[in-house]
C-alpha cells in the first residue's frame, strides 16, 4: 500500500534509486473533453538510468533524457505529464524487459508481468515501492555545442542521436510504507 508524502520528505538515495535500481518512465496519450473529463489512450514505459531529483526554480523536479528513437518519447511530447515508478529488486527481469522491447511493437507492460494505475490520468505502474508524479515544465535536446568535454559527447553520441532533457515538476510522491 503506498502513502502519499510531499516531495521534499523522501529520503531515497536518488544515485542508487536512478543508477543501480533504475525507473521506469511511464506516460499515456490523453484528451480532455469540454466538460473536463480524461480519456487516456495509449501506455508506455521504458527503464531509465539516467536522471536525476532535485530543486530548481523553487520546485522540487526529477530530470529525466529520452533518446528520439524511444516511443516513449513521442508520448511525453504530447502529453503534460508522466510518472517515474521505481521498483523492488524483485522486478529486475521486468525493468530489463522494459528496457528492452518497444511499446510500439507490443504490449511490453503486460508481457512484463505489470500492471498501470492511474491518477487523473497519468498512469503508473502498481508495483512500484515510490512514484513521483511529474507535470512537464521545460524540455530542450542536448546539442554537441554544450560539452565542455568533447570525449564525452563522441562517447555518448557516436549516432548523433542526442537525448531530449524533460524537467518535470514532482506534485505528487507515493511511498511503499512498510
Amino acid at each position: 500500500m503506498l502513502k502519499t508524502i510531499r516531495p521534499e520528505a523522501l529520503t531515497d538515495n536518488f544515485f542508487s534509486v536512478i543508477g543501480k535500481e533504475w525507473m521506469l518512465i511511464t506516460a499515456c496519450t490523453k484528451q480532455v473533453d469540454e466538460e473536463g473529463n480524461i480519456t487516456t489512450g495509449k501506455v508506455n514505459t521504458m527503464t531509465a538510468s539516467w536522471g536525476g531529483i532535485g530543486i530548481l526554480w523553487n520546485k522540487p523536479v526529477a530530470t529525466i533524457y529520452l533518446r528520439p528513437t524511444r516511443y516513449t518519447k513521442e508520448i511525453i511530447d504530447s502529453t503534460d505529464t508522466f510518472s517515474l515508478s521505481v521498483l523492488t529488486s524483485n522486478y529486475k527481469n521486468a525493468l530489463n524487459y522494459c528496457g528492452s522491447h518497444s511499446g510500439r511493437d507490443e504490449d511490453k507492460i503486460s508481457k512484463a508481468k505489470l500492471h498501470v494505475e492511474y491518477l487523473n490520468g497519468t498512469p503508473w505502474i502498481k508495483e512500484a515501492r515510490m512514484v513521483l508524479f511529474c507535470e512537464k515544465l521545460f524540455h530542450q535536446e542536448l546539442a554537441p555545442e554544450g560539452f565542455e568535454n568533447d570525449l564525452l559527447c563522441r562517447q555518448n553520441y557516436r549516432n548523433n542521436d542526442f537525448h531530449t532533457m524533460y524537467i518535470g515538476e514532482i506534485y505528487k510522491a507515493m511511498i511503499d510504507k512498510r
